[in-house]
């Protein structure tokens, strides 16, 4: 599985305005229920913040990989956002994270839901990636360097 094959240039967020969690992921599933990829954008929020009871999704380094799953979807699908002046989203550093991937599932998928997490992760985990991300000029400069990296793993 590929990156791309759930997230598309549209669905990219180039600077998050939110200062907090519920808005980054207000923000982040708001493009995918304007392209109708999800449906209400509050029942999207509700299962995301029921996963983030469970432990934040901010990883450390900068990074979070908020992730829920939701009846009635038929597909893997996924934001990017990038927050340039940080977000507080209770991160397991403390630290203000700047990188965002949203996923969210089928309820009966945990095969796929598993793949693109690690994926996103293994791609995370390299500090050029994230420069990279946070370097870009515009939405169109960060699906690129998404879609060079991932091409390469």
């Amino acid at each position: 599985m590929k990156i791309t094959d759930i997230l598309d240039e549209a669905s990219v967020v180039q600077d998050l305005r939110s200062a907090n969690k519920k808005g980054v992921l207000e923000e982040l599933s708001n493009v995918l229920v304007q392209k109708g990829r999800l449906p209400e954008q509050d029942r999207v929020v509700e299962v995301l913040l029921e996963r983030e009871k469970l432990g934040s999704t901010g990883i450390g380094d900068g990074i979070a990989i908020p992730h829920g799953k939701m009846k009635g979807i038929k597909e893997l699908v996924a934001s990017f956002g990038r927050s340039i002046k940080g977000v507080n989203f209770e991160s397991v550093d403390n630290k203000p994270t700047h990188l965002f991937f949203l996923l969210v599932a089928p309820e009966n998928s945990a095969g796929v839901h598993l793949k693109a997490l690690a994926r996103i992760s293994h791609l995370l985990k390299d500090p050029g990636f994230r420069n990279r991300l946070m370097e870009a000029r515009d939405r169109q400069g960060l699906f690129r360097i998404i879609v060079e990296a991932d091409q390469k793993f």
